[in-house]
């Protein structure tokens, strides 16, 4: 297209046309469709009055304006008229900002000033209506220029266009030049200009400049109290959305369903959901924005059950409510209902989009739900929702979390576009899985492509040097943290350091570390140490790690089940009698095991000595098989964390009855051979499961993969992947 500046401007003014007796024009009135026009037109030809210029504008502005527009028939119309009048050319640009076809609007407006035609004041209005963000970014400074030029900077319409084309492109310090220096500004300039900071994400700046308008004795619209409410909602401002709210009672404005949709999401996102559902419940019409603001309300306030209750009771459901559940769902943990509803969903003939897209892939990573993952990214593809960077980080998380680190780096590599978050992901998943090499090469790629690392990449390395033991690769980048990356180390990050020499069996050091630093310790930190002292065996530090612990988190059962197996392990005897005396005490109860496996695309779940899921009398006789094959292979149980005080046989059985035993059981009789077991667990591995696990890949020759609550293990020919420290 032609730059603007190119384009010869002159200020003459079209020729006009002067007829002291125009014909009657009634009968375009009735006019009613294209085909009516079609028809009206050739009569106009045939009678000769074509020619004159209010038929012109008639025939014109019906063809472009009209809801039946026509504007490939408008334009033959167009290139028929000698000497088009200034009328003609808006309505002509008016038409291609209806179609949004703003570069053809640019085009005639460059074509008008070839012509010698002055614009006017509706020029630009229509003209600049239309911009998108890039064609705004590449022509709407130049035009602002030419509205000085033509002496129409002082026209609202032409100030409220500009503030609107410069708010709409991003250029928000631009739109706020032109709104200070507008000298007669009316409601439209300032919801314009308030509805371009909420675009922005400014709302405090949004709210400020509300209150200035009111100050300014300016009477706001529906349409401001909306823009407004919304900025409330984001900043969960209670006190200024009730002031709003009594502005609305006091001066009487009219209050319409987006309104009334607008103060029930202000309420529900504030936490007043009692005041949220009273509105809800008053309205005289509801529609499905209205029930999805009141499910998004119940679900953001934990309640979602209850948003479940008013889900179901919908009448009609778009993707935006189905997605808005499923969320609910995920932020509870409640994967395997994400799921179900996602079912239903598809059932409904409801199309999804990128957004719910995002949240399945969520839940099909949380469960290592691989098969469905795989199908989900199928129906991306096959349904062509918008595959876009937030998805393609949402497959990579997937597909590390299922184990999967060749497919979640094949997407990483074909991915057009990476965001910091693509990068951040990939180190990650890279680190957990035990690619604590590759971790560092990708991260020395994101630094090579300009792309600043946050404070969850730096957790990503530091957990790289952990998981592959180098440590000082480690401590180095620690200390550039600050000095390198302007980031400051948080608890997560000294709990990575600690676990990173704990790992190497620096426990002096790491103990050092957590005494040093610069805020007080939390149970990451301490935990992390204390996991330390479970691998190296120091009963001594271990029992410090714990007190601090359980003064931080009087009701965390996991500190001292990992205390009594540190005790069980050093052979302190009298102090694990004392320490599960204690335990007995104050009802402390180890957390049952859970564990998930994926098989055809549906999710079985198994908790210690399981007997509910339907093949159980199989999964236990395969379980006696696997005992048997593996003896043979040098397999003897481990009860050294076995949690009760019990003879050792009934040790034996109670480490045999392990969830992550039964799903993998479960996993070989429903398998083909040779195919990958893949388990997510709740608790951490206890060391008889690991050990199985390692013989399970050598016997049976199967990859077996389980992910709990600490890393990945990648069982592999005998050998996992953590080298037997977890």
């Amino acid at each position: 297209m032609a730059s603007i500046a190119a384009t010869h401007l002159s200020t003459t003014p079209a020729h006009a046309h002067h007829v002291e007796n125009p014909p009657s024009t009634v009968f375009f009135q009735n006019c009613k469709s294209m085909e009516q026009l079609r028809q009206l037109h050739a009569q106009t030809i045939k009678t000769g009055v074509i020619s004159h210029p209010v038929v012109q504008n008639r025939i014109m502005a019906f063809a472009c304006t009209n809801e039946s527009s026509d504007m490939i028939y408008a334009h033959r119309m167009f290139d028929t008229i000698p000497e088009p009048s200034v009328f003609i050319w808006n309505v002509m640009i008016k038409g291609y900002s209806r179609i949004n076809c703003p570069e053809d609007g640019v085009l005639i407006y460059l074509a008008m000033l070839r012509r010698n035609v002055m614009p006017d004041h509706y020029t630009f209005p229509f003209l600049l209506k239309g911009f998108t963000r890039d064609i705004a970014l590449e022509f709407g400074k130049e035009l602002h220029g030419h509205v000085l030029k033509y002496g129409l900077h002082s026209n609202i319409y032409v100030q409220n266009a500009l503030v609107s084309m410069y708010s709409s492109s991003g250029l928000t310090d631009m739109a706020r030049s032109v709104f200070d220096k507008s000298c007669g500004k009316d409601v439209v300039t300032w919801n314009v200009m308030i509805s371009g900071y909420n675009r922005i994400k400014q709302f405090d700046e949004s709210r400020r400049l509300f209150n200035e308008m009111v100050e300014k004795g300016v009477l706001p619209t529906p349409v401001t109290i909306v823009i407004v409410l919304s900025a409330c909602s984001k900043l969960k401002d209670l006190e200024t959305g009730k002031q709003i709210h009594k502005y609305v009672r006091d001066f009487n404005i009219e209050p319409n369903l987006v309104l009334e949709n607008a103060l029930i999401d202000m309420y529900a996102a504030c936490g007043e959901m009692s005041v949220s559902l009273q509105i809800f419940e008053n309205l005289k019409r509801r529609d499905v924005i209205s029930w999805t603001t009141i499910v998004k309300g119940f679900a953001n306030s934990g309640q979602v059950d209850l948003a479940r209750k008013y889900f179901d009771r919908m009448s009609e459901r778009d993707y935006v409510s189905w997605t808005a559940m499923i969320d609910a769902y995920l932020r509870m943990n409640r994967f395997k209902e994400a799921l179900e509803l996602f079912r239903e969903m598809q059932a409904s003939k409801t199309k999804p989009d990128e957004f719910t897209m995002v949240s399945i892939l969520t839940a099909c990573a949380n469960l290592g739900a691989l098969e469905l993952g795989e199908w989900i990214r199928a129906y991306i593809d096959k349904s062509r929702i918008k595959n876009d960077t937030f998805v393609g980080n949402a497959l990579i998380d997937m597909y590390f979390k299922c184990g999967n680190v060749e497919k979640a780096l094949r997407v990483f590599s074909t991915m057009p576009q990476r965001d910091k978050f693509t990068w951040t992901a990939v180190i990650v998943g890279l680190a957990i899985n035990g690619h604590g090499e590759e971790a560092l090469g990708i991260f020395s790629q994101m630094l090579k492509a300009s792309i600043a690392p946050d404070e969850i990449t730096c957790v990503g390395v530091l957990c790289a040097c952990a998981h592959t033991g180098m440590v000082d690769k480690g401590r180095k980048f620690f200390a550039e943290m600050i000095s390198q990356h302007g980031i400051e180390p948080n608890f997560t990050h000294y709990g990575c350091m600690v676990d990173l020499l704990g790992r190497a069996g620096h426990l002096k050091e790491a103990y050092e570390v957590v005494q040093n630093m610069p805020m007080k310790p939390n149970s990451i930190v301490w935990g992390a140490l204390l996991g330390a002292c479970r691998v190296h065996k120091d009963s001594e530090l271990a029992e410090i790690a714990a007190k601090k612990m359980l003064e931080l988190e009087p009701e965390n059962n996991a500190v001292y089940v990992l205390l009594c197996n540190i005790y069980a392990a050093c052979n302190k005897w009298e102090k694990l009698r004392e320490l599960r005396q204690m335990m007995m005490n104050r009802g402390v109860k180890k957390t049952p095991g859970c564990s998930l496996i994926e098989m055809n695309g549906v999710v079985h779940e198994f908790v210690a000595g399981d007997e509910a899921h339907p093949l159980s009398k199989e999964i236990y006789l395969k379980l006696d098989k696997i005992t048997s094959d593996l003896k043979y292979a040098g397999y003897t149980p481990d009860t050294s964390e076995v949690f009760l005080d019990m003879g050792e046989e009934d040790k034996e059985v109670a480490v045999y009855r392990h969830s992550e035993k039964l799903a993998i059981a479960f996993g070989l009789i429903s398998s083909k051979p040779g195919a990958t077991i893949r388990i997510v667990k709740n608790l951490r591995m206890c060391v008889d499961c690991h050990r199985m696990a390692k013989l399970v890949s050598k016997v049976y020759r199967r990859e077996v993969i389980v992910r709990d609550r600490t890393r990945f293990h990648h069982f592999r020919q005998g050998s996992c992947s953590c080298k037997d420290y977890w």
